[in-house]
């Protein structure tokens, strides 16, 4: 069988993302152009300005991502592009810019979304990773546990009813005074933290694998502003809540995903997304797994963010299953997963 090479865009956000992939799990080039000095004199992302970012750095990147990879125009077999969810601004520069390209050299368009995109990173990092697995997805946006039956084929068991793991993480960091983007200064100051104070878990009643940080979120920030109008929130102090916090976040995804996996006999476990990067997380996670004799994959660093390599491996399995887009494809800034699995 020849090798496949899918170009993969993604642009949901505010990192400018090419790369070239081979037969889904081999990068022949990965470029990330971020924005992160750009944004972060206004504490988040500026949706205007991420747009506008995107739309001067795309060509550049992608004339990078092929000089890298050293292939020419002729080698691509398809593109595959994020177009939901994320910033719509964001989305319709690497939409448009991709199917660009698909008219002109006269090649496959394929539509992905993001959060496929993050569950195929580890096919990418774990080249042994075959399904069936569970994914747990943890980042700015979304919090789910999926169970990835085959290539393409995903059950949904769990999802957030309100703040997704990631943008918890950013606001309690953005509360506790720490620079955007706070999620890593937010770990380091768990690391120092002691166990003073113990914070809620949140629970659905109707579905114990769906999770819910909006309860954890009010606590922590009602906490921090009693701290704060007493003139009491010292360093020692944000080290303790930071720690309470994410012993919270991480008691809820680990058991879960553990308690799951053992009710569906599934022993491979997957984390991704964003939030995968903390170590803390991934730690925990891992242990766990091991007590239950559950397999853990996790992507490497440069892999857990948003990037476009991950949306070319998913771009690759639709390929090869003949999954095409329309070029009428629009962005759709807040698409459901749910809304195109198949189960």
């Amino acid at each position: 069988m020849r090798d496949i090479i899918i170009v993969g865009i993604e642009t949901s956000c505010d990192e400018t993302s090419v790369a070239v992939v081979k037969n889904g799990r081999d990068v022949l080039s990965n470029i990330i152009s971020s924005q992160i000095d750009t944004h972060k004199i206004f504490g988040g992302v500026v949706p205007e300005i991420a747009s506008r970012k995107h739309i001067e750095v795309i060509d550049y990147v992608f004339d990078k991502a092929i000089c890298d990879a050293k292939i020419t125009l002729n080698d691509i077999d398809a593109i595959s592009v994020t177009y939901g969810p994320g910033l719509v601004g964001s989305l319709l520069v690497g939409l448009s810019f991709a199917k660009a390209l698909s008219m002109s050299i006269n090649k496959p368009f394929i539509g992905i979304n993001h959060i496929e995109g993050h569950i195929c990173s580890n096919y990418i990092s774990n080249k042994n990773l075959t399904p069936e697995f569970l994914a747990l997805i943890v980042s700015g946006g979304h919090t789910n546990l999926i169970h990835v039956k085959d290539y393409g084929k995903y059950k949904i068991y769990g999802r957030t009813h309100d703040d997704a793991c990631g943008e918890t993480y950013d606001k309690i960091a953005r509360a506790l005074g720490f620079e955007y983007p706070g999620g890593k200064k937010l770990e380091a100051s768990a690391k120092l933290g002691a166990d003073k104070y113990i914070f809620p878990r949140g629970n659905i009643l109707n579905n114990i694998y769906d999770f819910t940080f909006s309860g954890l979120k009010s606590h922590a920030i009602n906490l921090i502003n009693k701290l704060k109008s007493k003139n009491e929130l010292s360093d020692i102090e944000k080290n303790n809540i930071a720690k309470a916090f994410q012993d919270s976040i991480i008691d809820t995804l680990v058991s879960k995903t553990i308690n799951l996996c053992n009710e569906l006999n599934i022993k491979k476990i997957a984390i991704c997304g964003g939030v995968s990067a903390n170590m803390a997380i991934k730690d925990s996670l891992n242990k766990k797994a091991k007590e239950n004799k559950i397999e853990f994959f996790a992507p490497k660093q440069i892999l857990s963010t948003d990037n476009a390599a991950m949306i070319a491996s998913a771009g690759y399995y639709r390929f090869i299953n003949n999954e095409f887009s329309d070029l009428t494809l629009n962005a759709y800034p807040n698409l459901e997963f749910s809304e195109e699995i198949n189960e």
